[in-house]
């Protein structure tokens, strides 16, 4: 049994009534896979916008393993503490990480975060020595567009989480840079300039499924459904 543990920020729990990126990915490896699969974490709830808390199970269609380590408002600075313990209970194998928007935005800046990595990584392996990482950097989002400050921010950032990436990768626990969507606009792809909507969840899906194709030859070509 191959165990995922998507972790992630708010584009990655989601609210109340959407899918969320982590179902479209689920709904892929089902078809591109060839072995026994499930999604590991320890949560399993989506945001609810009405209580500005990750109360709601009332996903567009539940029927899939709904385990998750994200947060709404949440980074690699909140992640880092809580991945060892999270990887160890669940006998995670491959991390699958949306990162760096909250830590940028409100907590640490390019270099700080890239620490964050750092400390993530080790406490990820602390707990499983050959755990896997596909680690996606920080998508465009309106804020981006409209902030050259935090743009350049995350410009720096995503280099650095590149460089942090090959530098720590290893032949057992390898990491890997899942570069982003390639026709991801916010413009069309989020319902808010940030959150994705049902081509946004596609495309993050996407990207990781081709990245864990092309490089680790696990899965298949990403086929939406």
């Amino acid at each position: 049994m191959l165990r995922f543990m998507p972790v992630g920020d708010s584009m990655t729990i989601g609210s109340a009534g959407e899918h969320t990126w982590r179902y479209r990915l689920w709904q892929h490896l089902c078809s591109a896979y060839g072995g026994p699969f499930t999604l590991v974490g320890p949560r399993e709830t989506l945001h609810d916008p009405s209580t500005d808390a990750p109360t709601s199970h009332a996903y567009a269609d539940p029927e899939f393993p709904r385990a998750h380590l994200a947060g709404w408002g949440e980074g690699w600075c909140h992640m880092a503490p809580l991945i060892g313990d999270a990887v160890r209970s669940s006998r995670a194998d491959v991390l699958l990480v949306s990162l760096g928007l909250i830590d940028l935005g409100f907590y640490t800046n390019a270099e700080q975060t890239a620490d964050n990595v750092r400390a993530f990584v080790a406490e990820a392996r602390a707990a499983r020595p050959k755990v896997r990482m596909a680690v996606m950097p920080v998508i465009r989002n309106i804020r981006v567009d409209a902030d050259e400050t935090f743009a350049e921010q995350v410009g720096r950032f995503n280099t650095l989480l590149g460089e942090t990436l090959a530098d720590l990768d290893t032949a057992a626990s390898p990491l890997l840079f899942v570069p982003p969507p390639a026709t991801y606009d916010f413009h069309v792809d989020t319902y808010d300039g940030t959150h994705p909507n049902e081509s946004g969840e596609h495309k993050i899906a996407g990207a990781f499924a081709e990245a864990m194709w092309h490089v680790w030859s696990l899965g298949g070509p990403y086929k939406p459904s």
